[in-house]
């Protein structure tokens, strides 16, 4: 089969790879449609992951069942599904402790066991989740990414009438934002250099959009909210947002990183001291695939929105990859395998 695999920085090729063994228990997917996420740039620009073990990239996809093997109960050929990524242990420290997302001994397709940049996937039959008749699968390449959103804003201490700001307005950034407004914020802040990607902000339900090179926007953010806002939320992974986005905080608020960063920050620690200010991360995501299902097959959170373009597998890295470094005005770009 076809598929795009990644060999190094700056270094994607699109060519055959082997499809892995349909075993007991799994099911063969025709991938339909995959998407280029912020951590695979960060791949692709900066270096590859320490866990990555195979070169076929995609984790954001979703296509056609189209054959199962022995084991597989509820899955048939012909359903329309999401894949879920994550293959945690079940057996480490923080998988009994409830958090599979930080599996010590996690696999993860697209990473460790080929992925959905490919014509087609070989997964788990746990890690497909069927979409209802009225959800494109365009919308199921979303789930994945979705998913990461709508952890972090749960993970968050964010409450009803609660407000809050957004540093980056990519396809996290865009799907923060509608989990904030779809979780109650009173007000929201996005704070984005991208001109056409502030205007999709205020479409999505941003209350200001902030330019960072034309004003300072944790000045701004706390002229608004009388001392700032509740929770800020970092989308891009710099410098300038970490620092913009900790003086942004109300003091007893809490700044949540949700963005994967290529460098260390400089930071003072005087900073969140005297205010009480809470850093906190947010990783992947933890069983809500079905929930967030229906948060895009009902609209709540637009998933459409995010989408700029559709390439083919063949023109990943031109179209893909290399548009997205290049073109700011570019957010979440689909490799459609029709095309």
């Amino acid at each position: 089969m076809k598929a795009a695999k990644l060999y190094g920085i700056n270094d994607i090729r699109v060519e055959e790879a082997e499809l892995p063994a349909l075993e007991n228990g799994m099911v063969k997917v025709k991938v339909e449609f995959a998407g280029i996420c912020g951590s695979d740039m960060h791949e692709y620009v900066g270096g590859a992951y320490p866990f990555r073990t195979q070169p076929v990239l995609g984790h954001e996809f979703a296509g056609v069942v189209v054959e199962v093997a022995d084991g597989v109960i509820h899955t048939k050929v012909g359903d329309r599904v999401a894949v879920k990524p994550p293959i945690p242990c079940g057996k480490c420290d923080n998988c009994k402790r409830g958090y599979s997302n930080l599996c010590k001994k996690c696999q993860s397709y697209g990473y460790t066991i080929s992925g959905g940049f490919a014509e087609y996937a070989v997964v788990r039959e746990e890690n497909v989740y069927q979409l209802p008749d009225n959800m494109s699968l365009e919308l199921g390449a979303l789930v994945e990414p979705t998913a990461v959103a709508v952890h972090a804003v749960r993970q968050s201490q964010l409450k009803l009438g609660d407000t809050a700001a957004i540093f980056g307005a990519g396809p996290i950034g865009l799907l923060v934002l509608q989990a904030v407004k779809a979780a109650g914020a009173s007000e929201i802040f996005v704070v984005e250099v991208s001109d056409e990607r502030r205007q999709k902000a205020l479409e999505l339900g941003a209350t200001y959009v902030i330019n960072p090179i034309e004003t300072d926007a944790a000045t701004f953010i706390r002229e608004k909210t009388n001392g700032g806002v509740e929770v800020a939320y970092d989308a891009a992974g710099v410098q300038a947002t970490f620092t913009s986005g900790v003086n942004s905080v109300h003091p007893g608020g809490e700044f949540k990183i949700v963005s994967v960063w290529e460098r260390p920050v400089e930071f003072n620690p005087n900073t969140i001291v005297s205010p009480e200010i809470k850093i906190s991360g947010s990783f992947a995501y933890l069983n809500i695939f079905p929930e967030v299902i229906r948060l895009l097959a009902r609209g709540v959170i637009d998933g459409n929105a995010v989408i700029t373009s559709q390439i083919s597998l063949d023109d990943i890295v031109e179209k893909g990859f290399e548009a997205l470094v290049k073109d700011r005005s570019q957010c979440k770009i689909l490799v459609n395998m029709n095309l």
